[in-house]
């Protein structure tokens, strides 16, 4: 656990008991001039009573967000089954949590607001850091089916402020998902978090997947719903098998998480995953889709080289790492379980001291994007020569 001086305390509990999980995170997150305390929770626990508890143990007036998860990263590694945590404490940080609530009828204006009070806040609790020491997350509900809108909004309302997120999960149950705010887990609800320090960051993103040469056109689609009818003008399920040579073989979450597709947008490749076959041969996915994209076959790259050259340009920049609060898409987890990654990934997040979750999405700048690591690296205050808000290269 990083030194309560910088202002930041991390937790885990893999207690069954909504109570005994409450005072674990107390005891290890509860700090002087306690700003703001983030939880990722596994979904199968009675969430009101820990919302309760968390409550009562750490005060009304600590703000206390989070959100339920497909799997957690915590100061032990990759789990399944836990709640962790970080608190963060002044005078470091500064934070302001504001909710975003009616996802599915948001409106771009409403970033606006959400940003300006955002904004305000922060300059309320601390004039002295400016925009430049500022970087911004959303968690999500990740069953909204939303994001694009809340995030382009948000991020052309930030400007200069990096904003990366992740969209809240059930454990591939895709029933019901949860964001916690204001001592009540809610489904229907976003958070965007702006947090300000006098410690060094980098915002970054990476994936382990290139674009190929096989490329497909969506020639019938609802973006609305993510569903993709046709591509190529034939059955989706049917195409996207003959593209990645899959004919005839079952798509399961598997074959999605290793055959995703890319997009090229403002020069730059974003994954997009399949999150099921639909009866009618169509394909749902967890981005939209709109019709006349073009659909590239992504080929993947070394997972855990990829996220070793990530560290490293981070370790570069910041130092070693104080804390990464990182969001990772959950077909990364299942791929590193499949290829039997999972146990060196875990120590490469524990080494770099990683706290988050596994997605169902994940949020970069004004993008909602698939098979994607994303979040912050918070360092210490001996690498602040080199500029405070400049981020990772995509």
């Amino acid at each position: 656990m990083p030194h309560a001086t910088e202002g930041i305390r991390t937790a885990l509990s893999l207690s069954d008991d909504a109570e005994q999980i409450a005072a674990d995170l107390y005891a290890s997150l509860f700090q002087e001039d306690l700003r703001v305390v983030i939880l990722f929770s596994r979904a199968d626990i009675d969430l009101p009573r820990l919302a309760d508890a968390l409550t009562r143990l750490f005060g009304p007036s600590v703000p206390i967000i989070g959100c339920t998860t497909a799997g957690e990263i915590t100061t032990a590694g990759y789990l399944s089954g836990a709640v962790t945590g970080v608190s963060l404490g002044g005078p470091n940080f500064v934070v302001s949590a504001v909710p975003i609530g009616e996802l599915k009828s948001f409106t771009v204006n409403r970033g606006q607001d959400v940003v300006r009070r955002a904004v305000q806040d922060i300059a309320r609790q601390d004039p002295a850091l400016s925009r430049q020491r500022m970087f911004a997350f959303t968690l999500i509900d990740g069953l909204c089916g939303c994001e694009e809108a809340v995030v382009s909004s948000l991020h052309a309302a930030l400007g200069e402020i990096p904003l990366f997120g992740g969209s809240a999960g059930d454990n591939l149950r895709f029933q019901q998902t949860h964001v916690l705010y204001e001592g009540t887990f809610h489904h229907d609800l976003g958070l965007m978090v702006l947090i300000a320090t006098r410690l060094p960051f980098r915002v970054f993103k990476t994936e382990h997947f290139i674009a190929g040469d096989q490329k497909m056109v969506v020639t019938d689609a609802d973006p609305i719903s993510r569903v993709v009818r046709e591509i190529n003008a034939e059955p989706a399920a049917q195409e996207y098998a003959r593209a990645i040579g899959m004919d005839g073989i079952p798509l399961t979450p598997m074959v999605f998480a290793t055959h995703p597709v890319v997009v090229r947008v403002g020069g730059q490749n974003f994954v997009r995953s399949i999150q099921k076959v639909n009866s009618d041969e169509s394909l749902t996915f967890f981005c939209a889709i709109d019709e006349g994209i073009v659909l590239t076959v992504a080929k993947g790259v070394d997972l855990a080289e990829n996220l070793e050259q990530l560290f490293t340009r981070l370790r570069r920049d910041i130092g070693a790492p104080r804390l990464i609060l990182g969001f990772d898409c959950i077909f990364r987890s299942l791929e590193m379980n499949e290829n039997g990654l999972k146990p060196l990934i875990s120590k490469m997040m524990q080494d770099n001291h990683v706290i988050g979750f596994a997605t169902y999405g994940e949020q970069y700048h004004a993008m909602h994007v698939n098979q994607t690591f994303t979040g912050v690296a918070i360092g210490d205050a001996s690498h602040l020569a080199r500029p405070t808000c400049a981020e990772e290269p995509a």
